[in-house]
């Protein structure tokens, strides 16, 4: 599948699942929600998959916890807050940066109005 077409299949199941919760809960029930709409759809999610970060000579420096991967590819984050802001952005490219994957996704719940942003590295 291609890197678009998976893009707009998280952003649509995102958007059906925001329209169905609507904003109010915790991020866990949206990153449920979201892996389990996905994962009926046929695509591979793996939840807070552990990314190993890499120093710039290739050293393993640490690793954090991806809200979900899909497709071993797309790092999606996922927020419930007010509005996303530019730290929320940055920690994306963070992400993408050290984990040494191209592209990911950030959604953000919170929001009366659902708000997604696509970033590639």
């Amino acid at each position: 599948m291609k890197m678009d077409q998976l893009v707009d299949m998280v952003r649509q199941t995102g958007y059906e699942t925001h329209v169905y919760f609507k904003n109010g809960f915790l991020e866990k029930v949206y990153e449920n929600a979201l892996a389990r709409r996905l994962r009926v759809q046929g695509l591979a999610v793996s939840q807070q998959h552990a990314l190993t970060v890499y120093d710039e000579d290739g050293s393993i420096v640490g690793e954090y916890l991806a809200d979900l991967l899909v497709e071993d590819c797309l790092i999606v984050e996922l927020k419930a807050v007010r509005a996303l802001n530019d730290m929320h952005t940055a920690q994306v490219l963070s992400y993408l940066k050290t984990s040494r994957l191209k592209h990911g996704m950030l959604l953000n719940f919170g929001a009366p109005k659902f708000e997604v942003r696509k970033l590639v590295l």
